[in-house]
């Protein structure tokens, strides 16, 4: 399954938009038939706050819905399926609240997102509960990874778990491969 973005169409007028950001029909004729389960929501005060690279493993492996619903982010998926010719490589698509992006990110990858400003806020949906055993992630600046993050300050924000995160070369993934290389894709 590809990374897919969506941008939700707006209805304006002179009170300001409407926006369905997620309609179940319309995702699911988009590739997108997963069934969510959770919602959580960040915020970030300072910008150049990165969280990630996160994942949860099987068998509580999440795919996400991604959106920003104030400022802008940089939002990053890495191909973590074992034996898949795209393994490590990325996608990244700037999320802003002013256009209303989403990204979808099927399970098998890994997530991170980065503040291009302050004062950020990010929604996303998952499919699966919050697993804490489950719970793994890779650095964010792990060389093989190669991720060309738009800094806005001289070294990102980082929790002290994201700090910790292992090399991708000691990963072993327990994601399998479905038969697609990595691809973002728009719907």
């Amino acid at each position: 399954m590809p990374v897919i973005r969506i941008t939700p169409k707006r209805f304006a007028d002179p009170r300001g938009w409407f926006s369905e950001t997620y309609q179940r029909d319309r995702f699911k004729a988009a590739g997108i038939a997963v069934d969510f389960v959770q919602d959580n929501q960040s915020f970030s005060a300072p910008a150049g706050t990165l969280r990630g690279i996160h994942f949860q493993s099987p068998p509580h492996a999440q795919a996400k819905l991604v959106r920003c619903l104030k400022g802008r982010i940089w939002d990053v998926a890495v191909d973590l399926r074992n034996g898949s010719p795209t393994y490590g490589q990325s996608v990244a698509a700037e999320l802003t609240a002013e256009r209303g992006e989403q990204l979808f990110i099927p399970a098998g990858y890994g997530h991170a997102f980065l503040t291009l400003e302050p004062d950020c806020e990010v929604a996303y949906k998952v499919d699966d509960f919050y697993a804490p055993e489950c719970d793994g992630g890779i650095r964010w600046d792990d060389p093989d990874l190669g991720i060309a993050w738009p800094l806005p300050v001289a070294a990102p924000e980082l929790s002290e778990k994201d700090a910790r995160l292992p090399l991708l070369k000691d990963f072993v993934s327990p994601f399998a491969y479905d038969g697609r290389p990595l691809e973002l894709v728009d719907a």
